[in-house]
């Protein structure tokens, strides 16, 4: 196993962006998972448990070339990448009305989706299908999960992924300034997919979902990762949902958004403002309160 890596994105400097330019110009057949695994031994880029951090690399890499600083090598026509849509298939499912009482369904099982597990296409389809925002892949430090009934019934599917680079409401309300927000990115996560199954009805579900996915998740993602978490986040659409879940899982509401989107620099593209709730899994954090 490989000694724990001392690299990390926020040490990016123009030297960086300047080797990735010149291994791109010396090697014009190489793919961008080759580009990305090369970078990872050369700048040592491994999770404390020896695991080679190839598509957080990978997610650097996009963000280079979305700021103009590098152009990427075009990818293979009819590749099928990850979660993306064309790499996902039907899976048959029942979608018999669930219904009843909260009781009638316990115990839940919770179930770590893995790729390359009986589980992973399920995942992907249901939430292809069923929730308003589709599935398109994972990049990053990410952890899935699907829920189940007693009956071995699919009833939910979570999907945590990066932070958002910035938050005003969030960074405020915990008392970060930038160079600590960059510092502790790593240890907060962001719950971007929450979907239960249109045909499940069953009041109080959702935040009792949320209630045992937050008990575990700090355990699940050391395991995962080598470290631990320090924050969950999420941005509710508020012309969709009032997000009373989150508030009955004891998530606390911090803010809104300023409808702008979290990947454009330039554009400032409009998009939804969404209400953002934040789940300590720390009594303190670093550099800042939130008890």
């Amino acid at each position: 196993m490989k000694a724990k890596a001392e690299f990390q994105v926020t040490q990016i400097t123009e030297n960086h962006v300047q080797a990735v330019k010149q291994l791109i110009a010396d090697n014009p057949s190489w793919s961008r998972r080759r580009l990305s695994i090369e970078l990872c031994r050369l700048w040592n880029w491994y999770s404390p448990v020896g695991q080679m951090k190839d598509m957080a690399c990978r997610d650097l890499l996009l963000k280079l070339e979305r700021q103009g600083q590098i152009v990427l090598p075009r990818k293979s026509a009819g590749a099928k990448q990850g979660g993306n849509r064309t790499s996902i298939v039907q899976v048959p499912h029942s979608t018999a009305s669930i219904t009843g009482e909260l009781k009638d369904l316990l115990p839940l099982r919770v179930e770590v989706v893995e790729a390359k597990r009986p589980s992973w296409d399920l995942f992907k389809y249901l939430l292809f299908r069923y929730h308003y925002l589709g599935f398109n892949g994972t990049v990053g430090e990410n952890m899935k999960y699907l829920v189940y009934d007693r009956l071995s019934r699919p009833l939910a599917c979570l999907l945590f992924g990066s932070a958002a680079w910035s938050c005003q409401a969030r960074d405020q309300f915990i008392g970060w300034d930038k160079k600590t927000r960059i510092n502790h990115l790593p240890y907060i996560t962001n719950n971007t997919r929450f979907l239960i199954l249109p045909w499940v009805r069953v009041p109080h579900l959702a935040s009792h979902v949320l209630g045992q996915i937050c008990r575990r998740i700090l355990g699940d993602w050391q395991e995962k990762y080598g470290h631990g978490l320090l924050l969950l986040e999420t941005f509710v659409e508020i012309d969709r949902f009032p997000g009373t879940c989150y508030q009955a899982a004891n998530w606390r509401y911090v803010g809104l958004t300023k409808g702008r989107s979290r990947n454009d620099r330039c554009h400032n593209p409009e998009v939804p403002v969404k209400a953002v709730y934040l789940y300590p899994l720390a009594k303190r954090l670093p550099g800042g309160g939130l008890r």
